[in-house]
């Protein structure tokens, strides 16, 4: 069991008195996570995963679904956790779908993840573009025009993300409906073209967030900038620092000590996630690779993580 090292695996046999493998806190108990569309949402749903194994629990297959519907699943019962709740981008979501009265937030176990929009440094210099107010100017936003229709294209947010529903907002509050087009349908791929466009020396413009590799690639401060929203202060990126969240369904938690202590304990550096998302850029994006990721990070912690498998089996 390469996720628990057998000084752990002892702990855990321990803590209960004298007992056999098959009396793991999680023994004959299933467990369906769900997570959203994005891959780069993968790794931490791995890492969880291997803890919950390792206390004896059938982890299914994870479910995929947009953001909307995986709360909705959890606040069911269809799902019994998700990792993949963003705080404060997803409080509409987990609110809608019932909020604390049938589900909870049991941890921010990923902190600092941040949001914003981007465009190539080249043109921010030579234009003096800070703010995404600036495109109300139509020779402004004609520079990020690559559909020949005279508006800046913004390479944006997937529908039933969550992250939509801001944008879209600036655009309206800023007064940016006759200059920007708003791209939404596969991030990714219209991602793929943003990158191609900069790599052919045009200017874009883009929403991006963090953990993901598109920082990687466009790195800030030397290939992009961050741009605001218009104020008359400080910076402002016009969107709040997220948490991410483990939330499961509260039968769940009640039923199962040793699943709902383990979420408790769990802490991913975001900069862990980081490194993860390189590697799905690079080409390993089957679920085998993503479970290698986990493995191998639970590896590097192995202390840490045996440590949160033992005490999560003593709940029981």
């Amino acid at each position: 069991m390469r996720q628990l090292s057998l000084v752990a695996l002892a702990a855990v046999m321990a803590s209960a008195a004298p007992v056999v493998a098959q009396e793991l806190p999680g023994n004959g108990v299933s467990v369906s996570p769900i997570k959203g569309s994005p891959a780069n949402a993968w790794f931490q749903h791995m890492v969880v995963q291997l803890g919950l194994e390792a206390l004896g629990y059938d982890v299914q297959e994870t479910l995929e679904a947009d953001f909307p519907a995986v709360h909705l699943a959890v606040a069911s019962g269809d799902a019994d956790y998700t990792f993949n709740h963003w705080k404060p981008l997803h409080n509409g979501f987990f609110d809608k779908s019932g909020g604390e009265a049938v589900m909870t937030r049991v941890n921010a176990s990923i902190t600092g993840a941040g949001q914003g929009y981007f465009i190539d440094k080249k043109t921010a210099e030579e234009h003096g573009i800070k703010d995404i107010g600036q495109l109300q100017d139509p020779a402004v936003s004609a520079i990020f025009d690559s559909d020949g229709d005279g508006r800046a294209n913004l390479s944006g947010c997937n529908p039933g993300w969550g992250c939509e529903l801001a944008i879209e907002k600036h655009l309206d509050d800023y007064d940016l409906r006759e200059t920007v087009q708003h791209d939404q349908g596969s991030y990714f791929a219209i991602m793929a073209d943003t990158i191609t466009r900069y790599n052919e020396g045009g200017s874009i413009l883009y929403y991006t967030w963090t953990p993901n590799w598109i920082s990687d690639v466009l790195v800030p401060g030397n290939d992009v900038v961050q741009v605001g929203v218009p104020t008359d202060g400080e910076f402002d990126a016009g969107f709040a620092v997220n948490d991410v969240y483990i939330v499961a369904n509260n039968d769940f938690l009640e039923e199962n000590q040793a699943a709902a202590r383990f979420f408790k304990l769990v802490k991913i550096p975001i900069a862990a996630v980081n490194a993860a998302q390189v590697k799905l850029r690079d080409g390993e994006n089957t679920l085998e690779d993503f479970r290698r990721h986990a493995e191998d990070w639970v590896e590097e912690n192995q202390a840490e993580f045996d440590g949160w498998v033992t005490e999560a089996a003593k709940a029981n």
